[in-house]
């Protein structure tokens, strides 16, 4: 959405989500899921693609998944919309984490901690639980065109305890990851898209694309942790946070030989990541060459 008009759009959703006791939120995140299921056109043959890959399943299974992923989406931004600092503890407190013992250890190393995130669920969950335990989140968001629509989602994310850095060129971004991650913090990076184009060839769900060479090249650069976590929806409320054990980046001699083996390793648990719950995985725009000869 570009201009006044789409930020006054955004701000009328907030004000209406926001009103609605939590349990009609989320039939309103189906409705607007089902909202942009019906205008996606192309990019539902995209999805249709993210989902037999991520799935297994057989063409005319995974068509039946995509509506269901776009339901699932739209309670997404349903939750965008409803969110509210005071409403942060209790968003935090219904989320469900497995594998907390591998992060209570990864933070008592002291060496800064990384979530490798996928667009599963509601990754926003995962800053919100991690700032109720102690560990508050700096993240890394797209430089949104829109100046009004970029300033919202700033205060969105701070509302869910998130420091969020725009990915822009020249704007200090790695110095201050850097930064939060040499004083034992936390960064919280959402990784399975490659935005720049320019990332580390992999195989991701049998086929050959790119993913960013940040996660990586951060921890191979500190010695933090990089942890890949994976968010869930519940089937009501609240959401289920899994934290997968720390990767191991291969001990080679050469810098570009570490992050590349490094970032195959990240792509495989992002793959188990996504995987547990396929429809789950919002992703609606190409992510491997191929996906571009489906539009």
């Amino acid at each position: 959405m570009r201009g006044l008009a789409g930020y006054l759009a955004f701000r009328a959703m907030t004000g209406f989500v926001g009103i609605l006791p939590e349990r009609l939120m989320r039939g309103v995140g189906r409705i607007i899921g089902w909202g942009m299921w019906r205008r996606a056109g192309d990019k539902r043959l995209v999805v249709a693609k993210h989902m037999a890959r991520a799935s297994g399943a057989p063409p005319a299974e995974a068509e039946r998944l995509v509506k269901r992923m776009f339901s699932s989406y739209g309670r997404y931004w349903a939750e965008v919309f409803w969110i509210r600092p005071r409403r942060r503890d209790a968003f935090a407190r219904n989320a469900d984490v497995e594998g907390l013992e591998i992060l209570h250890a990864a933070a008592k190393e002291g060496k800064g901690m990384i979530y490798a995130l996928g667009h599963t669920g509601n990754w926003d969950a995962a800053a919100a639980k991690s700032w109720e335990l102690g560990y508050p989140v700096v993240a890394v968001a797209e430089k949104l065109s829109n100046r009004r629509i970029r300033q919202w989602f700033l205060k969105v994310r701070a509302a869910f305890g998130i420091e969020v850095v725009l990915a822009d060129r020249g704007s200090g971004v790695t110095r201050r990851l850097l930064e939060e991650l040499r004083s034992g913090g936390t960064v919280a990076l959402v990784c399975d898209r490659d935005l720049g184009g320019d990332g580390i060839e992999v195989e991701f769900f049998g086929e050959t694309t790119t993913l960013p060479a940040g996660p990586v090249a951060l921890a191979d650069r500190t010695g933090a942790a990089l942890l890949p976590v994976g968010c869930y929806f519940k089937k009501g409320r609240g959401h289920r946070l899994v934290v997968n054990p720390p990767i191991e980046i291969p001990q080679l001699d050469k810098l570009e030989d570490r992050i590349a083996a490094g970032t195959q390793l990240l792509a495989q648990a992002l793959e188990a990541v996504i995987s547990q719950i396929p429809h789950q995985w919002h992703l609606t725009q190409p992510n491997w060459p191929s996906d571009r000869a489906a539009i």
